[in-house]
């Protein structure tokens, strides 16, 4: 039988219980059987998360009961790192759940931009997954994973999604319900044998080891094969791991649920009591480490993955699919001055904070507040100084960025939104500009997280292709922001796309191509030649431009 097309989430929505009207706001994605949209209380101005569930999806009794058990258990909860269920009501076509917005996502998101997490950025979000606080109320989530995980603004964790979750409601009691996501079921919900709170810990076990080493523990090709390796406990902790966080790994994943130890002792864990924990970290931790030492190299390894990604990237075609908005950039350059026939190119991100790229590809950024200098040496090291406190053979360099930011400020108006300065950024490590350069149609630039940016120059569009999250941002004439996914098909449907999107998008992947080419290049470059490369693409005359 063919399934009942959904309709339209209307524009308004009325609780009449409370008398409270809504109107919805940005789409923020979907699940199984959910949408979700940005709610606003218009009486307050209030923000909200919505969760939308159509009534044709709610035909069956099981469907009915399921819903409201995963309502009943998610409004008795009530604590800091748990998203909060405000209000639950309904009318003909469909029913409505106010949550708590939480405005950077996930960890998933995360875990795409990032691959892999340093160990003070694992310990910091997994000791804020309230694990304890649920078992103390004698839940049980059974459905613990990076997507459930919820950021908000603070970057603070936020556990959601109770779709599966259950209560234990006598000592010793064993489900058997077989629930869970493939890549964080436990031995024993796959072998049906009853299982409790132990699987909780168990995909605690699974979320720290993907944030740390970049996937699953027990991930495979096929379904299969996964679940053969989790009954089999068949995993490797790579051996770059620290031997303190080797032991709590394998204590979580222990075969036997038994052996497995209670949140309260997986809280106490060396892991926990003896490393660095940041109390807060900043934004940009979204999309590159933080800063935690005072000089550094930028990665190998994060340089090798950002470059796979966009191999895989560039070799796909282009196609605007379904509307991704959880792939929304994190940084984008919000405005530009080309001073490169002297100097370099300055340039201000969408937090406020400006950078320089100079001719000699030595590279040099200030944060948002003006307190920050992280230069970047020609060879990738970098070294971070006070405003007050750098050294005299910068002085020239940070003079001239301080001409860029007041150029900028003075002349240029800002494409993106202000970022408020918050504790904990003095770990951000932002960004920088990679190289650039201009075609007869727009400028590209190229950002050291992967995210390449096209300005055409007719109209002020922008397109910000974003390797690791598989999407791309179109921005249009009137600065409104629209996110899709990417993938390996041709079709570029136009529907709410402005008249000149199709060609925009397809520039797009003209322009990928031609930063495959600069990148293969950059690879087998020593640092001396990266100025000479500088002018030569720059000064490239035979690129296409716009038809």
């Amino acid at each position: 039988m063919d399934k009942v097309p959904l309709k339209d989430v209307p524009e308004k929505m009325y609780d009449k219980e409370r008398g409270i009207t809504y109107l919805r706001g940005k789409f923020l994605g979907k699940g199984g059987f959910a949408r979700c949209y940005e709610l606003t209380n218009t009486a307050t101005n209030e923000l909200f998360a919505g969760k939308i569930v159509s009534k044709t999806l709610l035909v069956k009794p099981y469907q009915r009961e399921k819903m409201a058990q995963e309502v009943r258990i998610h409004r008795s909860l009530n604590h800091p790192h748990v998203v909060k269920l405000f209000n639950f009501f309904e009318d003909s076509d469909n029913v409505y759940i106010t949550l708590e917005l939480c405005a950077r996502r996930s960890l998933m998101e995360l875990h795409k931009r990032r691959r892999s997490v340093t160990e003070p950025e694992a310990r910091y979000f997994t000791h804020q997954v309230a694990v304890d606080y649920l078992h103390e109320q004698k839940v049980i989530h059974r459905d613990l994973k990076l997507g459930n995980l919820f950021l908000n603004a603070e970057l603070q964790v936020k556990i959601g999604d109770f779709g599966l979750a259950t209560t234990v409601d006598m000592e010793g009691e064993r489900k058997k319900t077989l629930c869970g996501t493939p890549n964080y079921i436990a031995p024993e919900v796959l072998d049906k044998k009853g299982h409790s709170f132990e699987v909780d810990i168990w995909a605690i076990g699974c979320i720290l080891y993907t944030l740390l080493f970049g996937r699953p523990p027990f991930e495979t090709k096929s379904l299969k094969e996964t679940y053969s390796r989790i009954k089999m406990n068949q995993y490797r902790v790579p051996s770059t791991a620290s031997q303190t966080v080797s032991h709590l790994i394998q204590n979580l994943l222990a075969a036997d649920p038994a052996k497995r130890p209670n949140i309260k002792q997986v809280l106490g864990h060396e892991f926990f009591r003896t490393g660095f924990m940041p109390t807060r970290l900043p934004l940009s931790c979204l999309t590159m480490a933080p800063k935690f030492n005072r000089h550094s190299e930028v990665g190998d390894s994060d340089s090798f993955s950002m470059n796979e990604q966009r191999r895989r990237l560039f070799q796909r075609e282009l196609r605007v699919e379904d509307e991704a908005p959880e792939a929304m950039p994190i940084f984008w350059i919000s405005k530009w001055v080309d001073y490169s026939d002297k100097y370099g190119i300055g340039y201000q991100l969408c937090d406020n904070s400006v950078g320089v790229l100079f001719n000699d590809s030595s590279k040099l950024v200030l944060d948002e507040a003006g307190n920050e200098l992280t230069y970047i040496e020609k060879n990738d090291t970098e070294n971070y100084y006070g405003i007050e406190s750098f050294p005299e053979s910068l002085a020239k360099k940070v003079t001239l960025l301080k001409y860029f930011r007041a150029y900028m400020n003075e002349h240029l108006i800002k494409a993106g939104a202000h970022v408020v300065k918050k504790d904990g950024d003095d770990l951000a490590r932002l960004p920088v500009l990679r190289y650039w350069f201009r075609t007869r149609s727009a400028i590209v630039l190229h950002l050291s997280n992967g995210t390449l940016q096209i300005n055409f120059f007719e109209d002020h569009t922008k397109a910000i292709v974003c390797p690791l999250m598989g999407a791309i941002t179109y921005i249009d004439e009137h600065r409104n922001f629209r996110v899709y996914k990417l993938s390996a098909a041709t079709a570029l449907p136009t529907k709410e796309l402005s008249h000149n999107a199709p060609f925009r998008l397809r520039y797009v992947k003209t322009m990928c191509s031609q930063v495959q080419e600069v990148n293969t290049y950059i690879i087998r470059l020593t640092p001396s030649c990266l100025s000479r490369l500088q002018g030569k693409i720059k000064s490239r005359k035979s690129l296409p431009s716009v038809v």
